[in-house]
């Protein structure tokens, strides 16, 4: 489970987790996703592509996740973490 500690430890956009599925709440198909740090504050965000994108195209120009039930299965966390959680 990825805590307000744990936020503060990775470095700029860097790679918390990543993965592929069916996330029918979000998209109707399977989607690549990428959990990233943020630049220069404790913040984070989930971005998602197709599954044959490299995960720093998804990084780059990924579409962002907004729902919270998929952001909390993906990247099991905390509330504060959640919090900081960049929408």
């Amino acid at each position: 489970m990825i805590t307000l500690e744990d936020l503060k430890k990775f470095s700029d956009s860097e790679v918390i987790a990543t993965g592929t599925g069916t996330y029918p709440e979000v998209i109707n198909e399977e989607i690549r996703w990428v959990a990233v740090s943020g630049n220069g504050y404790h913040d984070w965000a989930i971005y998602y592509l197709k599954p044959n994108e490299s995960i720093e195209k998804i990084k780059s120009n990924g579409d962002k996740m907004f729902t919270e039930s998929v952001i909390k299965r993906l990247v099991p966390c905390d509330e504060a973490a959640f919090n900081m959680y960049r929408n």
